[in-house]
């Protein structure tokens, strides 16, 4: 084929695990016969810098080697490029992999989708918070799942993952509920006190926890997750549940569709695929269609515009 291939890494995602992803990834690229051109940022504003040269060397597909935070920190020049793009997941959740059924443990494999795989296009979730808009592709948290994810951030010990669990606890004992505004589309408001709220692009976040079940990447359409007040005890019961995808069933969960939400409350941290995206207020809308990704061709899973057709409706 013509042209070239590009290859954009974050060596450090899934702390370090991205630069034995990136080397697999151009080694089998390159046994299959095309040229590949590498990028690696060290930061994220590199990164980004990064995304834009490498397009405008005018790829025939780009491969992104990097956790679901990587792909959504390059967002905004992908969405403006007609270039086709490859996700190697190589970071700590790879949660939008799940959802898209890429090679999870396979990075040349995952690379090769850039070649033999079929482009599906997805939908893109919007945060808008105190003027600026960030997109993202999983999960957006707001409430007690934020707010760990926040302590964990500025905890400076330990390390690994007994930093979470530290700041899990932390937060377990300062739980208390919070008093959520909520707007669905053009509904008017509800004062909804809750745990947490969950706005959910695709199914899981965390490393495969499935806040919300069913959310389907490409149905234009944001799964809007809350949880009501709960005690401390009755949150640590919850957990198996959701873990299972489960806690639907309970009758503190509500589960609706949208195309765009408000939610604000006294205190409000966002986070959207692990980084934190807003405060306070924000909105959070759907964009439809946005991004054309490469995945393999049996997904196990149709599209919403595949289940459209079987059941004989508008594709």
């Amino acid at each position: 084929m013509g042209g070239h291939i590009a290859v954009l890494a974050n060596p450090f995602a899934g702390k370090g695990r991205g630069r034995a992803a990136v080397a697999s990834a151009i080694a089998g690229l390159r046994a299959h016969g095309v040229e590949v051109r590498s990028y690696e940022g060290g930061s994220a504003a590199e990164t980004a810098a990064l995304a834009v040269r490498a397009l405008d060397d005018a790829p025939t597909a780009l491969v992104v080697v990097g956790g679901d935070g990587t792909l959504a920190g390059i967002l905004e020049p992908l969405l403006r490029a007609a270039v086709p793009i490859a996700l190697v997941p190589a970071g700590t959740g790879n949660d939008l992999a799940r959802a898209l059924g890429l090679p999870r443990d396979d990075a040349a494999a995952a690379a090769a989708l850039a070649l033999t795989g079929t482009a599906r296009v997805i939908d893109v979730g919007e945060v808008r918070s105190a003027g600026r808009t960030t997109p993202f592709l999983t999960v957006a948290a707001l409430g007690f799942d934020a707010k760990v994810s926040d302590r964990t951030n500025r905890l400076r010990w330990p390390h690994g993952a007994l930093r979470y669990y530290l700041a899990l606890a932390i937060e377990l004992v300062r739980l208390r509920p919070m008093d959520f505004t909520i707007r669905i589309e053009d509904e008017d408001e509800l004062r909804a006190p809750g745990t947490l709220v969950a706005v959910g692009n695709t199914e899981s976040y965390g490393g495969g926890m499935p806040v919300c079940v069913g959310a389907l990447p490409d149905d234009g359409l944001l799964d809007v997750v809350h949880v009501a007040p709960l005690t401390r005890l009755r949150l640590v019961r919850l957990f198996p549940l959701l873990l299972r995808g489960r806690h639907d069933r309970r009758p503190e969960v509500t589960h609706r569709r949208a195309r765009e939400v408000r939610v604000s409350a006294p205190g409000l941290t966002v986070y959207a695929d692990g980084e934190r995206v807003g405060s306070g207020t924000c909105e959070i809308v759907s964009r439809a269609g946005a991004l054309r990704i490469m995945v393999p061709h049996a997904e196990g899973r149709p599209s919403a515009a595949d289940a459209a057709h079987a059941a004989g409706g508008p594709a």
